[in-house]
């Protein structure tokens, strides 16, 4: 509530005279929160606050100028040593609740096909040198979540001996893989939750943790999202024309579809193995339960992928040994003929 208050009275300083109502409009994984200012004549902008002492503006403000090919909020003020920025207001719908109100295919396909294009549209700025690499210490950072979070503090499963040695090979393997891909402009948190319904194309937000990395990662990050699911074929149609549209634009993706899907899959498992690491760490150390709900979702991608390619089993049966089967590893082996992918 401290907070606030210094938030209302440094709004109040800047617009002197004008009655301003503010109201929350969200809250991020992390410190940061905005509020929507609202003017008598109906007029709104989003006010981030981000306190200095727990986490930074600087990286939101350079990534915002990097990524304004596409349609991020304009910036109107900022106050660097307070954390507050007042931005553009995108509006109140995000792709995630637009999906979910109309839950016809066709209406999906084409909101996530202007989302494929909006991230091209990044990828096409990419240069090296300009945002921090997703290098092996990062990525290698990031897996380490699963096993000290999910495993031992969700599962309460510390690895023993023989599951330590299933993920040093899973990460031995998928590591390399992962480093081999082309790097370009990596959004880092691209899904439908930070993506918002405006006219023309999707309004994009929480970009401050971008990185220059693997080619594959905001893709899977979009079609395999925390929130939201899709079949494996609708997936897989729409793989196809994201990497039709990076190739048409010049960007290092695989010359052959079935290699770019392996990388995209791949990929995905270091991200689903982070994300279920996060979301438990967000409830056991820093009692938020808003995503914990969601974790079985990724365990689930999870066991689809490293199921379907031979270098990747010792992460299945990692799996398997900290959570049991289920229903769907059962249904695993019809989809290898569907997908039409390597490694069987």
């Amino acid at each position: 509530m401290q907070r606030q208050e210094q938030l209302k009275k440094w709004l109040a300083q800047q617009y002197p005279g004008d009655e301003i109502q503010l109201e929350f409009a969200a809250a991020d994984a992390d410190f940061r929160r905005y509020f929507r200012a609202i003017w008598p004549d109906g007029a709104s902008r989003i006010v981030m606050d981000a306190p200095p002492e727990h986490i930074g503006t600087d990286a939101y403000i350079k990534v915002r100028d990097i990524f304004s090919m596409v349609k991020v909020p304009e910036i109107y003020l900022r106050d660097r040593e307070q954390g507050f920025i007042v931005m553009e207001d995108l509006g109140k719908v995000t792709y995630l609740a637009a999906l979910q109100h109309d839950e016809r295919a066709l209406v999906h396909r084409h909101l996530l096909l202007e989302a494929l294009d909006t991230l091209v549209e990044i990828q096409k700025g990419s240069q090296p040198d300009v945002l921090p690499e997703y290098d092996e210490a990062l990525l290698s950072r990031e897996l380490s979540l699963f096993p000290e979070w999910f495993c031992a503090k969700e599962l309460g499963k510390p690895l023993n001996f023989k599951q330590r040695q299933l993920w040093d090979a899973g990460v031995k393997v998928l590591l390399p893989a992962l480093l081999a891909q082309s790097k370009v402009f990596v959004h880092r948190d691209f899904i439908v939750r930070n993506l918002m319904l405006t006219p023309g194309a999707p309004g994009v937000l929480d970009f401050q943790d971008a990185v220059y990395g693997p080619v594959s990662y905001d893709a899977v990050s979009l079609l395999r999202d925390a929130f939201i699911e899709w079949e494996e074929e609708f997936v897989l149609d729409l793989a196809i024309r994201y990497w039709e549209k990076a190739r048409a634009a010049g960007l290092p993706v695989p010359e052959a579809f079935d290699d770019f899907y392996r990388a995209f899959e791949w990929m995905g498992v270091q991200r689903h193995l982070k994300v279920a690491g996060i979301f438990a760490r967000l409830h056991h150390r820093d009692g938020k339960d808003k995503y914990r709900a969601e974790i079985p979702r990724f365990i689930k991608y999870l066991k689809r992928t490293t199921r379907r390619y031979v270098e990747l089993a010792p992460f299945y049966h990692l799996l398997v040994d900290l959570v049991g089967r289920d229903e769907t590893d059962e249904e695993l082996q019809s989809s290898y003929p569907v997908l039409g992918v390597k490694g069987q």
